[in-house]
């Protein structure tokens, strides 16, 4: 099995410095695992996401899914700040927990030198049922790999 190009202690150093306004230290996000094609990303419960009905809103878990993709592809090729979202597609299939974190594993389908292609479960920390689930493709520019 191949290693990841980027591990997840410096791919949040990277991601601090690059986006902060998204991964900071109140932003509740975190890196637990990468492996070569996937990881899995914790954000942490914070009440400001909550939407009406009390259920974390759809923007908050598509940040997610989206931030999970980006890290799969960047611990997979090694820091490319380029690599862009060309599609999100989002099933919200029940209400997360609520008061708790979620956490959202992404496993690449397709890594190729132009697009990679991701499949992402969202679930309730600690709890087996997904709560979203995402498919996501991304485009990589071209570089020397």
């Amino acid at each position: 099995m191949q290693e990841p190009m980027l591990s997840a202690a410096e791919l949040e150093r990277r991601l601090s410095a690059e986006f902060s306004e998204a991964f900071h230290g109140d932003s509740g996000l975190s890196i637990v695992k990468v492996w070569h094609r996937g990881c899995v990303v914790r954000l942490g419960f914070n009440p400001k996401t909550l939407r009406p009905g009390g259920t974390i809103s759809g923007p908050t878990m598509m940040m997610l899914a989206d931030v999970t993709m980006y890290v799969a592809i960047l611990a997979s090729i090694g820091w490319e700040p380029l690599a862009v979202t060309t599609n999100l597609n989002m099933n919200f299939l029940r209400k997360p927990a609520l008061g708790k974190a979620l956490t959202a594993e992404c496993n690449l389908i397709k890594l190729g030198k132009r697009l990679a292609v991701g499949d992402v479960a969202i679930r309730s920390e600690g709890e087996e049922e997904m709560v979203a689930h995402a498919t996501s493709t991304y485009s990589i520019p071209p570089a020397n790999r």
